[in-house]
């Protein structure tokens, strides 16, 4: 169901402490036989840690525990999904993350197939939904892939789970959302309408594809206050801005 929009379940524990939890799978995309698209297994871990763990960050949670589902072998294809996972994590510095693991040890498989869990954890006063104000401007971050195109060297630069880290960090940023299959337009308009606003003055000029699914969360918008932060080889297109609705 999400949480005001978001492809992420917040959790309320106690009156100060929430529990966060995402998650993504990815089917027919690996090194097997029958798979869609061609990639290593690798790769297949990297880029579906990613989305839900960009999901967990940009509401402003800390990691705490992750599961990896993988309904392959343990090896060689479970080992190099998990070799994936881990280096995913340490780009964050959290690679020693604990992790509940499952792999299919009785059944022969064709395709590739993983699903992964980030659970964190985050402080009511820390929680970064909802935050973004009418008058705030509204970017984008990376570019919009799917399939083969993720893996592609295309000069293209996607949005990584440290460049969320980044842009909360920064005291001019307000909200951070990964955009996933509806697109950038729609995960926009999303995020406006969680805090009762539209966006006006959409830069139809934009290189973007405002329709196109960005598979593994290549791509993600966020709300500033004022000109947005630069962060190196992470290019951000202006999209519009956040106007109240009429009451």
């Amino acid at each position: 169901m999400g949480y005001k929009g978001r492809d992420v379940e917040v959790v309320f524990l106690s009156d100060d402490q929430c529990l966060v939890v995402a998650c993504d799978s990815c089917g027919a995309i690996g090194g097997k036989e029958r798979d869609a698209v061609q990639v290593p297994p690798y790769i297949v871990g990297i880029c579906t840690t990613r989305v839900a763990l960009m999901e967990v960050l940009a509401v402003g949670a800390e990691p705490v525990a992750l599961t990896a589902a993988i309904a392959n072998e343990p090896f060689p294809t479970g080992g190099e999904v998990l070799a994936g996972v881990r280096d995913e994590l340490g780009a964050i510095g959290k690679r020693d993350l604990p992790i509940a693991i499952s792999t299919e040890k009785n059944i022969p498989t064709e395709q590739t197939g993983v699903g992964i869990t980030v659970v964190g954890a985050v402080k009511r006063e820390g929680l970064r939904v909802g935050a973004s104000r009418p008058g705030d401007q509204v970017y984008c971050l990376g570019w919009p892939k799917v399939g083969a195109e993720v893996v592609s060297d295309d000069g293209k630069p996607i949005a990584r789970a440290e460049h969320v880290r980044a842009l909360l960090a920064d005291p001019r940023v307000r909200e951070v959302v990964p955009v996933g299959s509806k697109g950038i337009r729609v995960e926009a308009e999303n995020l406006a309408a969680a805090v009762r606003c539209r966006v006006v003055g959409w830069q139809e000029d934009t290189p973007l594809d405002l329709a196109k699914s960005a598979g593994p969360s290549t791509c993600l918008i966020f709300t500033a206050e004022t000109s947005p932060p630069q962060i190196a080889g992470a290019p951000i297109h202006h999209l519009g801005e956040l106007k109240e609705k009429a009451r």
